[in-house]
């Protein structure tokens, strides 16, 4: 493999390039893939195209001060026009631009505008994520059969069981809410709410019967366990710094928990470094039998084999590597004979957000930097479609106080400005929204037929869009969500519409959508292809719908499930 950078290499499975299982990808569910494979002693081979980063070593800028960086945290102007996409990350900045791909490394075709924002290493974009971890309900599997886009193969009981072992091991701090919308959970103690954000959660509570906004629920340590404990990590220190990597494991990433405990079993192979280009797939075998893969630094190809393979290089690279994965059998791509592979891209809907004052008491704070907000789960179209619009949206908020400021006309420097700085300001409001997208057949990405990547794969093209369903769920947040403000008692009311491109919202899903039909999807409820029974795809391409929750921990429970199936299956012989 040329200037490969082997680790924790398994050398009987590298001399004969075999392995039990093959996981593409090291991200949040990839490595729960590897974690639950290697614990059920199959030799593994963990394969990433960006570089190692090894938890607490490789985290540069973790203890940075603010005047340790030749900016003080802030991109120069050159790196944030040479890069327009990336650089409207929240997280991108100068301590952590390190983790990010930039614009001109792996370019990508935008046929419709759409922000890809992607970290190519080990751990992916776990080391980057905001960390909200919400189960969904029961309506989030219902809810897409009954309006007539999308038939998800399981319902809430089936992946239950996965959330809670996942929770158990991640670490998920959350409050027992007991409500319908939103399951409870496996929960570490709380985060607390501020004063500000307490009084909004009662006058909204009071003034709508149908609304519960509770303490947001977020993958961090509030009080370690002893399975955390063992694992390396302590307790959050709310630094809100976590773009850079956690020194303390506060947060879970693959870097932090799911890659090191699988690397204690001795049946993990991490190879960085390693670019896939394809599935390969045996035409008399009638199943897949390897990857190929291309080194990053010397462009040489190598073959790798093993009986199951988990596909986990995120969305819409998952979907890249399957549409190039062609064969005699499967000319359009790996299990593709319904031709809709790509295909049902959906998103988060992040357009609209409210600001507004808040005459709080003058004499309250809070401490530190609580990694999560205030949450409200979804109120329309829940039991039944009662609005103009399908589906609907998630309401997180927050209440925060700045500096003071010099009143206009006091002197702009001295004593004045020094002693304005240092107190406390106005209390202020912030809500956004997340909306989901019904997923449609015209919301797709494909390959290339001409350019390629520097290692011989097609760029990606990407073709997804709002629709006229988006602007109504738009709309109905920015109102909706005004007046719950202006009942709570907020002042100065701004609502606004972002216009940003689809992709910001970093939650893409679908193009390998599971099912029960295969005329209609590519995945069984096992979330293997229904034509190629030893390939899973678990990461964000699988998913049928976006439901209004944050994603990753239904991720994380929907590989752990696979990956314990094909283990039962691989014992029957059945795979």
């Amino acid at each position: 493999m040329g200037d490969t950078t082997n680790v924790n290499i398994n050398s009987g499975g590298v001399a004969k390039n075999t392995y039990d299982a093959i996981v593409i990808g090291s991200g949040i569910s990839g490595g729960w893939a590897a974690k639950e494979l290697c614990d059920h002693g199959l030799k593994t081979l963990m394969l990433e195209r960006g570089k190692n980063v090894v938890h607490l070593k490789d985290y540069p800028t973790a203890t940075k001060n603010p005047w340790d960086f030749p900016h003080r945290g802030q991109m120069p102007v050159k790196v944030l026009d040479e890069n327009p996409v990336v650089a409207r990350c929240y997280a991108f900045g100068e301590s952590s631009q390190h983790f990010f791909v930039k614009d001109k490394e792996h370019p990508y075709i935008q046929e419709k505008p759409f922000d890809w924002i992607r970290g190519y290493q080990v751990g992916g974009k776990s080391l980057l994520w905001a960390r909200q971890t919400q189960r969904w309900s029961r309506f989030d599997f219902e809810g897409p059969a009954r309006d007539g886009f999308g038939d998800w193969p399981i319902r809430y009981e089936d992946i239950a069981p996965w959330y809670s072992h996942v929770e158990i091991f991640a670490g998920i701090s959350g409050n027992r809410d007991g409500l319908e919308t939103l399951p409870d959970g496996e929960f570490l103690p709380p985060w607390e709410l501020n004063c500000v954000e307490k009084n909004i959660q009662d006058k909204i509570a009071s003034n709508y019967k149908d609304r519960y906004p509770i303490v947001g629920r977020c993958a961090h340590l509030t009080k370690p366990n002893p399975i955390h404990i063992e694992q390396g990590r302590q307790q959050c220190q709310a630094r809100s710094l976590c773009e850079r990597g956690c020194p303390f494991g506060g947060y879970f990433s693959s870097n932090s928990t799911t890659i090191p405990w699988a690397l204690k079993t001795g049946n993990l192979t991490l190879q960085p470094n390693s670019v896939v280009h394809s599935i390969i797939y045996d035409d008399k075998k009638g199943k897949a039998i390897g990857v190929k893969v291309i080194d990053a630094h010397s462009k040489q190809s190598t073959d790798y084999f093993a009986k199951i393979i988990f596909v986990n290089a995120a969305c819409l690279n998952s979907n890249l590597i399957l549409l190039n994965s062609k064969s005699n059998r499967f000319p359009n791509g790996l299990g593709n004979d319904n031709g809709l592979l790509g295909k049902y891209v959906c998103f988060h809907n992040y357009r609209g957000t409210v600001y507004a004052s808040y005459d709080g008491p003058a004499d309250k704070y809070y401490f530190g930097r609580r990694p999560t907000q205030a949450m409200m789960p979804n109120f329309r179209n829940v039991y039944k479609q009662e609005m103009d619009f399908l589906r609907g949206y998630m309401v997180h908020y927050s209440a925060s106080r700045g500096n003071a400021y010099v009143k206009e006309g006091d002197e702009q420097l001295g004593g004045k400005f020094k002693d304005a700085i240092t107190e406390a300001g106005d209390w202020g409001v912030f809500a956004m929204m997340q909306g989901e997208t019904v997923p449609k057949e015209t919301n797709h990405v494909r390959l290339s037929d001409d350019k390629k990547d520097e290692w011989g794969i097609p760029q990606l093209i990407t073709s997804v869009g709002y629709d006229a369903n988006d602007e109504k769920v738009l709309k109905d947040f920015l109102t909706q969500t005004s007046e719950m403000l202006e009942k709570a008692g907020c002042k100065n009311i701004s609502p606004n519409d972002s216009k940003q491109a689809p992709g910001l919202d970093i939650h893409e899903m679908g193009g390998c959508r599971m099912g029960k039909d295969p005329k209609k999807s590519m995945l069984n409820k096992w979330n293997q292809f229904h034509n190629v029974n030893n390939v899973f795809v678990t990461d964000g391409a699988s998913m049928a719908s976006t439901s209004t929750q944050n994603p990753s921990i239904t991720f994380m429970a929907l590989t752990a499930r696979a990956a314990n199936h094909a283990v039962e299956e691989l014992k029957k012989g059945n795979i």
